[in-house]
This record gives C-alpha cells, structure tokens and sequence, in this order.
C-alpha cells in the first residue's frame, strides 16, 4: 500500500475542532472524493476512504465515456454536526480548504455534510463550486456542465431530488444482482438495515420495490422489526428530521425490540450508516448469506476475511455504493441526460456489470469479491495514469 499524494490536517480557531484532506492520488491532475462531519471522525479513516474513492473511480471508467475517472480524495471533520456551531465550522474548513477545492479536489457531500449546506457555506467562503477542480475537463465547457448538473439536481421522483435517490437506488440494484447471479430468490427475500438516513431510507425503499421484505431497521435508538416485512413507505413518511424511526408512529405490528442489528435474521444485511460498524469482535453474530455495503468502510478486513471463509458474500463499498458519485461525473459530462429514467437505466446497468464480475471473479475461492473487484479497478489504474484528459 503506497502512502498518500497529500494529507493535511487543520485546526479550526475557534472550536478547536480538527479538520483533514486526504489526496489518495491525481489523475489529470485532479481528484474526487465527499466531505464528512461526525464526531471521532480521524485522519486515519479519511486515508481509508480516500483510497477507496480511488477504487471506486476506475471501476467506472469505460473508454467510451466523456468522464474519465480522477484519483481518490476525502475530506473529514472531528465535528458533531448537530451542535449549532457546525455551520461556522463547516465554513471555516472550506476557506482553509480553498486552494484544493479551487485546484484538485472536486467533493461534494457525504455523511454528516448535505449538499445544500455545503454548497451554501462554500459561497460564504468564496469558493464558487466544490467541483471547480474537474470544471476544465467537461468538453463543451463548465457552464454546460454546471447547467445538466443543476438540471439533475432539479430532477425530482415522487416528489424527492434524484440527488437524494441515486446513491440507494445503486445498492439496491447491486443487492438484486447479487442474489441473482447466485441464484437466490429476490422476490421474498428478507433484509435488514443499518441506518435510516438518506441512504439508508432511500435503498430500503428501492429493495421493497423489487420484492425483498425489509424485515429490520436499525438506528441509533435501536432496531424496528417486523418479521412479515416493514411498511417502509410508512417509516419513511414519518422520519424524524434526524433521519431517524418515529417510535411514536409504529404500526402496532412494528415494533422495537432488544436485538442487535448484526444478529437479525434475515437473508441481507445492509449497512448505510457508521464507518467499522461490522468488525473483528462482532462479525459473528452476522447470519445473512450477504452482506452488502451501502455505507463506506463499513467492514473492517479481518471482519470481511472471517465473514467470506463461512460463505457470507460482501459486496464492498467501492461496488455497491459507487452509482452516488459517479452519476455526478455522469451528469456533469454529459454521459447521461439529467433524468431519472437515464440515471437509473446506466445505474442498473453498471451495477450488474461491477456486482457481477466481482463475484465471478471470486467464485473459486481463490479471493474475496474485494479482492476481485480491487483487481479490476487497479487494471483501470493502470489504463488511466498515461491517458490525457479530453
């Protein structure tokens, strides 16, 4: 594993609250990757994430694309972003961040970071887009670019942006690949959720539309369970604003219990929230026949060795939840139109390709589907260092 192309590490003045950007690599001289805020956010887990952006890059490269993927980035705050001085603090990392951002990182939002308050606190800080680093690689120019991304943002799907919708949509489409490459039935099949944000909300909706019965919920109050299936369309519509079950507005068959997410019996487990949230002291409890990764770095490696060697498929990060970050680039280039109907046809598309190819390549045992997708996407590498930018 090599070092980085850059770390920084900051230190806001006024909170003391610590900042970092890690630059796994450049490719065209520029690079990709959201900006977090959580509390206990470290250096470390910004490195892990950025090297996984770098994976998550190539494995979307297609020659035939306008977008030619960039080097992996990430940016993360030690911040609760909760407490009302997150704004200023947000803010204030921007402004430190501004020749980056101006230069070689394009970012955007992540866990903690919504896109609105991040595009708001960038103009505070002077910075007129947050992807102003990939603006002079769009072929017809920035504001045509600027124009399709405004438009896909604008696109709505029963009356929810698009923007909020794509990331889900992909791991759901890369659960239904999975269990259909092996052969498993996807209408009836059974699956549980860790986390109910906008990822979280957005993919139990999309696997209730192909015909698996989300079973569990899991929060940071607990876990809602319903062993006939969840009204998910219910939960939702009475989210709290934190992204959290409104325990208040169950339907009597809902209920919370005591049960630990990892341990709910269910064919798919699917995490869409905290980093390391399934590792070497827990991963045992975990019965589902695949465990899919809607939330990045989400299963530690020794965790995702222990759970293949008993036969449970991990769909990694850098697969399942890679449709989010590279409908930006789409969009952006050109490579798709700034609508539903083209985002998700590309979308269903890619992830059977990436799902499918990961799991073949670790059908003999041999390596893990990370390791097999990890192949993949550093053949791409390979390609990408030597070709120019259009």
């Amino acid at each position: 594993m090599t070092d980085p192309y850059l770390q920084v590490t900051w230190t806001d003045p006024e909170t003391q609250a610590r900042g970092y950007l890690v630059i796994d690599r450049l490719l065209g001289g520029a690079s990709s990757g959201g900006l977090r805020m959580r509390s206990g956010c470290t250096l470390a887990e910004v490195a892990d994430l950025a090297r996984t952006m770098s994976l998550k890059e190539a494995l979307n490269y297609r020659p035939s694309d306008r977008y030619v993927p960039y080097g992996g980035a990430k940016g993360g705050i030690d911040f609760d972003p909760r407490r009302p001085e997150a704004r200023g603090v947000l803010t204030r990392y921007l402004g430190a961040m501004k020749p980056y951002i101006d230069t070689c990182w394009a970012t955007g939002e992540d866990l903690g970071v919504q896109q609105r308050s991040l595009d708001e606190a960038a103009a505070e800080a002077g910075i007129a887009s947050t992807v102003q680093a990939a603006l002079p690689h769009v072929p017809d120019g920035p504001e045509a670019g600027l124009a399709r991304l405004d438009a896909g943002f604008a696109a709505e799907v029963g009356g929810i942006s698009l923007a909020d919708l794509i990331g889900g949509y992909g791991v759901a489409r890369a659960t239904v690949a999975a269990l259909r490459h092996r052969g498993d039935r996807v209408r009836g099949a059974t699956a549980a959720v860790q986390g109910f944000g906008t990822m979280g909300g957005a993919l139990a909706r999309y696997l209730t539309e192909a015909g698996l019965r989300v079973v569990a919920v899991a929060d940071q109050h607990g876990v809602v369970a319903n062993p006939a299936g969840l009204d998910v369309e219910h939960l939702l519509a009475h989210r709290t604003a934190d992204g959290l079950v409104d325990r208040e507005r169950l339907r009597p068959d809902d209920r919370p219990v005591e049960s630990d997410w990892l341990s709910v019996p269910c064919d798919v487990l699917v995490t869409a929230a905290i980093p390391y949230a399934v590792d070497e002291r827990n991963h045992h409890r975990v019965s589902a026949r695949y465990v899919v990764e809607g939330a990045n770095i989400s299963v530690t490696a020794g965790a995702e060795r222990a759970l293949s060697a008993r036969g449970t498929a991990v769909i990694p990060d850098f697969v399942a939840n890679s449709a989010g970050n590279a409908w930006w680039w789409w969009t952006l280039f050109g490579d798709i139109e700034p609508t539903a109907e083209s985002a998700y046809a590309r979308v269903s598309s890619v992830m059977e390709d990436l799902v499918v190819s990961a799991l073949d390549g670790a059908a003999d045992g041999s390596m893990t589907p990370r390791e097999a997708a990890t192949a993949r996407a550093e053949s791409c590498l390979a390609l990408l260092k030597d070709r120019p930018r259009g």
